[in-house]
């Protein structure tokens, strides 16, 4: 069934479905009065529809039945990823958006060799914001992923002040992941570094803000390969890829 996102919540039996989506269900789908599709509410809901009409520029669909969406984990994943060379995060964007990630912020440290413009910053990650949108409904998810605005490493600390556990992995070394995250833990930020890793000086500041130091094994990582690996054991960690 084709699946969608709605942008509110869904509290009537009709619902308008307008914009990209409209365009995608009657033009790309060429989908027809009576077919079923899914739409997903920021509310956590989950709701089989009917479509009901179709115009130029919307889609109306009567809402059949509605019930909590049971595809997203129980804890919230924030990614924070170095900036690398090439379209390497387009790939770590959609597998990540697929393995359940919550949000992702790309941010710039010491070693980063991509560097770009404020103007080529912001087509970058609307063009990963959209490839998180398309991941999503491939992989069923209840929810939207967002991608945040590309920050300083400087400022990690802040963002990831009220979040349950904190972890940067590092290749010189640190902790088992499996002794940092409880498994009764409900948000969780991971910190990867850039195809150099990080300078001595950005752990030093990560961890005097509380950010503990993990490993991920006695290899070295690619940039691109790191985040998803520690996404994936967090997953595994918390109960959620059972």
């Amino acid at each position: 069934m084709a699946w969608f996102f709605a942008n509110d919540s869904i509290t009537t039996e009709y619902y308008t479905v307008t914009g990209e989506d409209a365009a995608h269900i009657s033009r790309s789908l060429r989908m027809k009065v009576g077919e079923k599709l899914t739409l997903c509410t920021p509310d956590g809901k989950r709701h089989e529809c009917e479509i009901a009409q179709l115009l130029r520029d919307e889609v109306n669909v009567r809402v059949l039945s509605s019930t909590v969406c049971e595809q997203e984990p129980d804890v919230k994943v924030s990614l924070y990823i170095a900036l690398m060379k090439g379209d390497k995060i387009d790939d770590v964007v959609q597998k990540a958006v697929e393995l359940g990630v919550y949000e992702i912020t790309p941010f710039l440290s010491a070693r980063c060799i991509s560097r770009p413009d404020s103007k080529s910053m912001i087509k970058k990650v609307a063009r990963w914001q959209k490839i998180a949108d398309n991941a999503a409904r491939q992989s069923r998810r209840g929810l939207l992923p967002k991608v945040n605005p590309c920050i300083d490493l400087r400022d990690i600390p802040a963002a990831v002040k009220d979040t349950d556990t904190s972890v940067v992995f590092y290749e010189c070394g640190g902790e088992k992941l499996s002794d940092i995250v409880p498994d009764t833990c409900r948000s969780i930020a991971l910190i990867t570094g850039a195809e150099g890793g990080f300078e001595q000086e950005e752990i030093d500041l990560l961890c005097e803000n509380g950010i503990k130091v993990a490993t991920l094994g006695k290899r070295i990582l690619r940039a691109q390969t790191a985040p998803i690996a520690a996404l994936c054991a967090a997953m595994l960690l918390t109960g959620n890829l059972e």
